[in-house]
């Protein structure tokens, strides 16, 4: 999903909580590995492994001049032939310590054995964010959580294009009372417009 479809779904959604939760979990991720000089560390389950959040989160973080916002993605079934940025296995998530961010993204409940993993970390010290169920062991455990229930009228997939596009803006815009369709028809523009930031 592209900037300009990602700025039309917002405004689809305006006026609901997602676009509110949404960058309020962005804000939280971003601050947690810009404040600790990144570190994040990004997991799914055996069944659902997050490579596309990843990959948009390493676009976010070159567009935003944030390379913090650059991921590790871990994977259940790492092998060292795997390429660099896909060889990392759960033993990662063993040596995380005080000043990563780990980011949990389940569809479902978490099995056991990485919820022990996810426990690990937290007790060594690791920011834990959880994307999925608002319920649970992995919510439980987690610092902030972004309830994604499957019953919600957006996938989880939908959520993470809105997270990963929120964590890159360099400004969080600011809340304002109800807006005129005008007002929104131009903010649309402004976004569509405007040439990417700059890296100083």
């Amino acid at each position: 999903m592209d900037a300009v479809r990602v700025a039309l779904l917002r405004e689809v959604l305006a006026g609901t909580e997602w676009l509110g939760a949404t960058r309020h979990f962005a804000g939280t991720l971003r601050g947690s590995v810009v404040s600790h000089g990144g570190g994040l560390l990004l997991v799914g389950t055996p069944e659902y492994e997050p490579w596309h959040l990843a990959a948009h989160l390493v676009d976010e973080a070159a567009w935003s001049g944030t390379p913090e916002l650059a991921p590790t993605l871990v994977r259940h079934e790492a092998s060292s032939s795997d390429p660099a940025h896909l060889a990392v296995g759960l033993g990662r998530l063993e040596a995380a310590r005080r000043g990563e961010t780990l980011l949990v993204v389940a569809p479902g409940e978490a099995a056991a054995p990485l919820l022990e993993r996810v426990g690990d970390a937290r007790r060594a010290g690791a920011t834990v964010l959880s994307l999925g169920p608002g319920g649970g062991g992995l919510a439980a455990m987690a610092h902030e959580v972004l309830p994604v229930p499957d019953c919600s009228e957006l996938d989880l997939d939908t959520v993470q294009h809105l997270v990963s596009a929120a964590a890159g803006e360099n400004a969080l815009p600011a809340r304002r009372g109800p807006r005129r369709f005008r007002d929104r028809l131009s903010r649309l523009a402004d976004l569509l417009t405007a040439p990417p930031p700059t890296r100083w």
